[in-house]
């Protein structure tokens, strides 16, 4: 089951893509966190021309049990502790989809793919 399919078993409905950039938005708004997805060509190439989803690296699944579940791929500016961006991607996460859609979050993976220096 999806994160659509169980909103609307609540009687919500909400367009694909909004969950995502929900949770995208928050993320950004961490300390420390340079970008959500992970460095690629492709990317890069997109954003040139504004077709970039903000969403990019984000999975949003909910279980059998209605459980909802979070993988965010971040990028990290040098000189944070990874650690304490992780957390808080978690927090940012969990407040962010609790506080705007009324949905509980089981568990949120953080994956840090990639340091950005500065230039």
């Amino acid at each position: 089951m999806d994160i659509d399919e169980k909103l609307m078993n609540e009687g919500l409905a909400i367009a694909p893509g909004v969950v995502e950039t929900i949770v995208s938005l928050a993320v950004c708004q961490v300390d420390g966190v340079a970008q959500v997805g992970a460095p690629s060509l492709s990317n890069s190439f997109a954003s040139a021309f504004r077709k970039w989803h903000p969403a990019q690296g984000i999975l949003i699944m909910a279980d059998d049990d209605e459980q909802i579940t979070v993988a965010v791929h971040v990028q990290v500016f040098y000189g944070y502790r990874l650690q304490e961006v992780a957390e808080g991607v978690r927090g940012a996460v969990v407040d962010a989809l609790y506080g705007q859609v009324g949905i509980e979050v089981a568990s949120v993976d953080v994956f840090i793919d990639g340091i950005q220096f500065p230039e």
